[in-house]
């Protein structure tokens, strides 16, 4: 016979709310709704920055990670400014939710003086120390190694703080992946390592590339725990990176953590994007991360209809607003082109 409401115990699973998942039982409405501003305003400032390369405001090309944004967010919850990250050639998204401003990343794109480089840096260059932005990197696999010695950094100083380091699947077959892992296993540092897996690197898919089913099944080797996730649920990416950041705070040593997603738009503005199926591309778009947020926030009563659409109406003036600034700012002066560069 099933158990009367008398015959619960007060610290059942049956209560409400413990069945929610792990964003909504662990973050504030506030933060949740700040996370979905931060999901629209990474999607908004790629459809921006493609409709000005469109409209040959910027030029050479980039990178868009629109289809990616809960891996970024959900990522970045549980880091503090004193947290460091880096990130990719495909690193928007991971820029905007380590809190840099979209008028300055604009900037960067438009080659202006208030970019974050100046302008010398462009897409893939965007970095910001004050918020713990170490930098994106146009090298495959170059933050990995970087973000190592970031975190042996912070183990010498004994801080508490941890380094994050975003990369794509086709880093995972690079050399600077497994010299990272096993690096900051053998010294037990306080990094995670976040591989968003979009399923191809350029135009090879990782069934073709890559030997193992899942990539965070590469942990084992290093002895490091290796998780897979849901890379289009914000709460998924959330729990297992908040598991491993607080495990590296801890000094248990480094996490991989796989998120499989799905980049819309090809590799790069160049890709004709030939090699994935209408059907495939169509699929993964009904599995959009910021549509199934957003239904979520409203199920668990997070958000009503009219927040969501005063949401969308912020991003969209902040983003109007940070390409007018970006268009409004100084061009580099020819005689300074030499400045703020340095080779090694």
């Amino acid at each position: 016979m099933a158990p009367s409401a008398e015959d619960v115990p007060a610290n059942s699973a049956a209560r409400e709310g413990d069945n929610k998942p792990f964003a909504f039982r662990h973050f504030p409405p506030e933060v949740l709704k700040d996370a979905l501003r931060q999901m629209h305003l990474i999607r908004r400032f790629e459809e921006g920055a493609e409709e000005s390369y469109m409209r040959g405001l910027i030029h050479g090309t980039m990178h868009l990670s629109i289809g990616q944004e809960a891996s970024a967010v959900g990522t970045c919850l549980a880091l503090t400014d004193t947290d460091q990250i880096t990130s990719t050639h495909r690193g928007h998204g991971h820029c905007i939710a380590k809190g840099a401003e979209v008028g300055r990343m604009f900037a960067e794109f438009f080659g202006k003086e208030t970019g974050y480089c100046r302008g010398r840096g462009g897409s893939m260059h965007i970095a910001d120390v004050t918020k713990g932005n170490l930098g994106a990197n146009g090298i495959v696999g170059g933050g990995l190694p970087i973000a190592v010695g970031a975190a042996l950094s912070m183990k010498m100083q004994k801080r508490r703080d941890v380094v994050v380091s975003f990369f794509g699947d086709g880093a995972n077959n690079e050399g600077a992946f497994h010299e990272a892992l096993n690096m900051a296993s053998i010294w037990k540092l306080p990094v995670v390592f976040v591989c968003e897996n979009n399923k191809y690197g350029m135009s090879v898919s990782t069934e073709r590339s890559t030997a193992v089913k899942n990539i965070a099944d590469r942990a084992v080797a290093y002895a490091m725990p290796g998780v897979t996730v849901d890379g289009n649920s914000l709460s998924d990416v959330a729990e297992a990176s908040h598991k491993a950041i607080e495990r590296a705070r801890a000094g248990e040593g480094p996490t991989l953590i796989e998120c499989k997603t799905y980049r819309h738009r090809g590799h790069s503005k160049s890709d004709r994007n030939r090699y994935r199926t209408k059907e495939e591309i169509d699929d993964w778009i009904s599995k959009d991360p910021i549509g199934r947020f957003e239904a979520e926030m409203l199920d668990y009563g997070v958000v009503d209809a009219a927040e969501i659409e005063a949401i969308r109406a912020g991003v969209e003036r902040e983003i109007a607003d940070g390409i007018e600034f970006a268009k409004n700012s100084p061009s580099p002066d020819a005689k300074d082109a030499t400045a703020f560069v340095y080779t090694a």
